[in-house]
C-alpha cells in the first residue's frame, strides 16, 4: 500500500499544480504579465511568488522529498506552455504569451529543504525568502529576452478581454524606479507567511488522512 499512497501524493501534486496554472491563466495573469509587465511588475511578482510558494511547500512537506517543489513548478510551466501553444494555433505570434519563470525559484526552495536536512522551519523562512527574492529577477530576465511585451499588446489586442484589461500606455518611473527590487522585497516579506500557511495546510491534511 506504500506505493499507492505515494502515487496518490504525486497525483495530488499534478492536480493542484494544474489548477494553480489554470488560476493563473483564467485570472488573466499571464496576459497581465505580458501586457502590463513594465508598469505592474511588482503586483505580478508578489502574486506569482506567493502562489508558487504556498503550493510548492505544501507538497514538498507532504511528500517529504526534496525536488517536489521543482516538480510542482515544472507542471505549472508545462501547462502554461500548452496555453501558449493554443494561442499560437489561433494565429497569434509566438511571443504573444510570455510564460512566467517558476522553476529556478522552486529549485531554491528544494535546495533549502535538502541542505537543512528537511527542516520545515528553515524551508519556510529561508526557502520562502529565497522564492520571493528570486522570482522577480528571473522573470525580468525572461522579459528582457523577448520582444517588447507592450508592442505585442498593442499590435494584437485581445478580443475577449473586458475594457478594464485593455493595455494602456506605461508610466514607468511614475510610481517606482526599480520594479525588480520592489517586487523582490515585497515578495520576500510576504512569501514567508504564505509558506507558513502552506505548511499548516499540510499539517491539516495529514490529520484528515489519519
Amino acid at each position: 500500500m506504500v506505493w499507492l499512497r505515494r502515487t496518490t501524493h504525486y497525483l495530488f501534486i499534478v492536480v493542484v499544480a494544474v489548477n494553480s496554472t489554470l488560476l493563473t491563466i483564467n485570472a488573466g495573469d499571464y496576459i497581465f504579465y505580458t501586457d502590463w509587465a513594465w508598469t505592474s511588475f511588482v503586483v505580478f511578482s508578489i502574486s506569482q511568488s506567493t502562489m508558487l510558494v504556498v503550493g510548492a511547500i505544501y507538497y514538498m512537506l507532504f511528500t517529504g522529498v526534496p525536488g517536489t517543489a521543482t516538480y510542482y513548478a515544472t507542471i505549472m510551466t508545462i501547462y502554461t506552455w500548452v496555453a501558449k501553444g493554443a494561442w499560437f494555433a489561433l494565429g497569434y505570434p509566438y511571443d504573444f504569451v510570455t510564460v512566467p519563470v517558476w522553476i529556478p525559484s522552486a529549485m531554491l526552495l528544494d535546495l533549502t529543504y535538502w541542505a537543512t536536512r528537511r527542516n520545515k522551519h528553515a524551508a519556510i523562512i529561508i526557502g520562502g525568502t529565497l522564492v520571493g527574492l528570486s522570482l522577480p529577477l528571473f522573470n525580468m530576465i525572461n522579459l528582457l529576452l523577448i520582444r517588447d511585451p507592450l508592442e505585442m499588446a498593442f499590435k494584437y489586442p485581445r478580443p475577449t478581454l473586458p475594457p478594464y484589461m485593455t493595455p494602456i500606455e506605461p508610466q514607468v518611473g511614475k510610481f517606482y524606479n526599480s520594479p525588480v527590487a520592489l517586487g523582490s522585497g515585497a515578495g520576500a516579506v510576504l512569501s514567508v507567511p504564505i509558506a507558513a500557511l502552506g505548511a499548516k495546510l499540510n499539517t491539516w491534511t495529514y490529520r484528515w488522512m489519519a
